[in-house]
């Protein structure tokens, strides 16, 4: 998800598509919230291993 994130974020900064650029940063704060979390040991969605 972070790289999906980092992807669409510099797609949309390149192409000034700023909906790709919101995407891409949502996408990017969400992997990275989840890894913290997986990373604490905190389960996740009902998961504790993220792959």
């Amino acid at each position: 998800m972070i790289i999906l994130g980092l992807i669409l974020l510099l797609i949309g900064y390149f192409t000034s598509l700023s909906i790709l650029y919101y995407i891409g940063g949502i996408l990017l704060i969400i992997g990275v919230v989840f890894l913290i979390l997986g990373n604490v040991g905190r389960p996740v969605g009902g998961r504790k291993v993220w792959f």
